[in-house]
């Protein structure tokens, strides 16, 4: 059987996902979204299996992230190209940014188009120096999609997003952290022990209460939240949390003057 396009790994509640095309720079076509989805569901029950998933990292197999969309049985006369993003490729941004635990994006080479999207769906990015980040759109007479307009324009302002879109420009893994595009920038040769090392901490913290986090932060950018009414969802989210196995044992280690052994839930 040929490998998947998607392959999972679970180990220690950390759950590795791994773009694997690599012959076509880790680009999707619509199998490979469909694979995505199947890994997906697969987290999300290991999730709701008392935490046996509490992060996930994302990358790439070879020289890139992803490259984006395949585009070798494109139609540029005759696709609806609405419903190709509308269809296909959003609804996976869109569930990769509501995965309920930590998310890093492991950025080891070319994330564009869609594999930008993937990349900046997630909560932490971590890039490889030798990393490309952008939109190349303008050399194919196309537009930034796949979440690449707010993602820009939230992290590096809208002046930096339109000089890159007019400009084709791609930033290596350093340009894309002093930028501020992403949140690091790594060796290459380092990338991937960095990242596991970084989720895997993660992974042992209190995971329910990163979770409310996730939800406040992305209601403040999704909802415009104002500042009463994100003290009122902080104080909903304690409330929720209190009386749980990490909250009563986080109190109880400080109190005992020990490290918390936290379940994630």
């Amino acid at each position: 059987m040929p490998e998947s396009s998607v392959i999972l790994h679970v180990e220690n509640a950390l759950a590795d996902i791994t773009l694997n095309r690599p012959t076509v720079m880790n680009s999707l076509d619509e199998e490979m979204v469909e694979r995505f989805h199947d890994v997906l569901d697969r987290i999300q029950n290991h999730i709701e299996d008392n935490g046996r998933v509490r992060a996930v990292v994302i990358t790439g197999n070879g020289r890139a992230f992803s490259a984006g969309r395949d585009l070798s049985e494109a139609s540029p006369l005759e696709e609806d190209a609405q419903a190709i993003l509308a269809n296909v490729f959003n609804p996976l941004i869109a569930r990769i940014r509501s995965i309920p635990v930590p998310t890093i994006a492991a950025v080891n080479g070319a994330a564009l188009g869609v594999g930008f999207g993937i990349a900046m769906a997630c909560d932490i990015v971590i890039a490889s120096d030798k990393a490309k980040l952008g939109s190349p759109f303008a050399s194919i007479g196309c537009v930034l999609d796949s979440g690449g307009h707010r993602a820009m324009v939230e992290r590096i302002g809208p002046h930096r997003t339109l000089d890159l879109i007019y400009t084709s420009r791609l930033l290596n893994g350093r340009q894309a952290a002093e930028m501020g595009l992403v949140n690091r920038s790594v060796p290459a040769e380092d990338l991937l022990s960095l990242v596991r090392e970084q989720a895997s901490t993660i992974a042992l913290g209190p995971t329910a209460a990163f979770a409310a986090s996730k939800r406040i932060v992305q209601s403040i950018l999704d909802e415009g939240l104002d500042f009463s009414t994100s003290l009122a969802a902080e104080a909903a989210a304690q409330g929720s949390l209190a009386g749980q196995n990490d909250y009563v044992e986080g109190i109880q280690a400080f109190m005992d003057k020990r490290k918390p052994e936290f379940r994630g839930y």
